[in-house]
């Protein structure tokens, strides 16, 4: 699967991002798992499978679901999963919002 993080500079998602590789990995997957800026989601277009947004961009949660939702799901991370940095939990996440957008 292809996640890709959007925060507000791409940053202080990456954290997050190498605790979601080792779950992953955990799990004997070889997911894809990035992180970006919200303003470099449109160059990353057509390369995710989920979209998932950081907290602190919670603004642009319902322009990118209309952007993008149609397409792939689109949803916020949970604040206390993204302070703890739960790599398990926003992985589940992903894995529930794809198996549900089928």
């Amino acid at each position: 699967m292809r996640i890709m993080l959007a925060c507000a500079l791409g940053m202080s998602t990456g954290m997050l991002v190498e605790r979601m590789r080792e779950a992953s990995k955990k799990a004997g997957r070889e997911d894809e798992i990035w992180a970006v800026d919200v303003g470099s989601v449109d160059k990353n277009a057509g390369k995710f499978d989920v979209l998932l947004l950081g907290p602190q961009v919670t603004y642009m949660l319902a322009d990118m679901q209309k952007k993008y939702g149609s397409q792939v799901p689109v949803a916020l991370i949970k604040p206390v999963d993204y302070g703890r940095l739960n790599g398990e939990a926003v992985l589940k996440l992903a894995d529930t919002l794809v198996k549900e957008k089928k």
